[in-house]
């Protein structure tokens, strides 16, 4: 399989290593079953069938694995695969450019797909659809267009936020998968071989621990056995142990519910600073001085799945566990009883 980045990593060292403990296969993917399964299929049957395999949406909060898939995707299809991002594609001539310089069978992978600019992102339909681009020669009165014939390709596109694709977009995809996120035990195993390929020992208890705290997603798991690595190669022990874990974790605050320290900023705003919400998402991120999209992307996701947070049509509020939580009053009973419609 031939590789093209067509965009440069922020970390060549964290990179490098992300590279290593990555999946290479189907076989070593863990988790998400019914997804895994369900691709398998499609893909053994375009290979039997010498087609191309239909475009496939990859969509998800970040750190499940939706990168390591699609290029478990074009491994498994033998193919080669040319990489880049939304934001890179902001002119119609760059994936001009890209689509023209794919071979019969070929994967372009997309990341963060719906931060393509809408002009952009026009030039796709005709090519998922008929395999041709067309391209505006000159302009004024001798303006004319010319049709590319391109050949047969998959689009893997990756979304942490489906709902921002247009319709047009979404419905040119034949495969639709969703990344759900993981269970500790799966965590546990992934961890476990992160830490062989890693060269450093792991004893049972400690891969719990940090599975328990990992969120439900394996680049966080992947990130605490690392720095887990350090604590133990700085303490001079050749083992992560529960202890070592446990000593990880406290240091960069990770609670037994996997927050961290920002999760309980956003949590503790809008309880006591907020009266619990609703708060809006430009007022949240100036309160806790984090990026909005963050908020929405990174944070929100499993603050909603743990069950302290409801996203409404009126803003952010904060549920009554969170209250029993987070909330500095003395009196339990200072939930705020308003009707709650959750933003659909």
């Amino acid at each position: 399989m031939r590789i093209e980045l067509l965009n440069t990593p922020p970390d060549a060292v964290e990179t490098r290593i992300e590279e290593q403990i990555r999946p290479l296969c189907m076989e070593d993917f863990a988790g998400q079953q019914r997804l895994t399964d369900n691709l398998k299929v499609f893909i053994s049957a375009a290979r039997m069938r010498g087609d191309a395999l239909d475009h496939v949406l990859l969509s998800g909060p970040p750190g499940l694995g939706k990168t390591t898939l699609a290029y478990i995707i074009a491994a498994e299809m033998g193919s080669s695969i040319k990489s880049t991002s939304g934001p890179l594609l902001d002119k119609a001539g760059n994936l001009a450019g890209l689509l023209t310089g794919l071979k019969k069978g070929d994967v372009l992978f997309i990341d963060e797909i719906h931060r393509m600019p809408p002009a952009v992102e026009e030039y796709l339909y005709s090519a998922m659809e008929d395999f041709r681009i067309d391209i505006m020669l000159d302009s004024g009165p001798s303006a004319r267009a010319v049709q590319l014939r391109i050949e047969p390709f998959t689009l893997v596109g990756a979304t942490t936020r489906s709902g921002l694709l247009t319709s047009p977009l979404r419905a040119r995809f034949g495969i639709n998968s969703r990344f759900d996120y993981y269970t500790p035990d799966i965590l546990e195993g992934i961890i476990i071989r992160a830490s062989g390929i890693l060269g450093i020992g792991i004893d049972g208890k400690a891969a719990s621990e940090i599975a328990g705290r990992s969120r439900g997603t394996p680049r966080i798991a992947n990130r605490l056995l690392r720095r887990a690595r350090d604590f133990a190669q700085v303490d001079g022990v050749e083992l992560i142990s529960r202890v070592i874990a446990m000593k990880t974790l406290d240091c960069l605050d990770i609670d037994e519910e996997g927050l961290d320290d920002m999760d309980k900023k956003i949590m503790d705003t809008i309880v006591n600073k907020f009266n619990g919400g609703p708060v809006g998402i430009a007022s949240l991120a100036v309160s806790v001085g984090e990026e909005r999209e963050t908020i929405e992307e990174v944070y929100e996701p499993y603050l909603i799945q743990a069950g302290y947070l409801t996203r409404t049509a009126r803003g952010r509020v904060a549920t009554r566990r969170a209250f029993l939580r987070f909330s500095t009053s003395s009196d339990a009973n200072d939930y705020p009883l308003f009707d709650v419609q959750e933003d659909r």
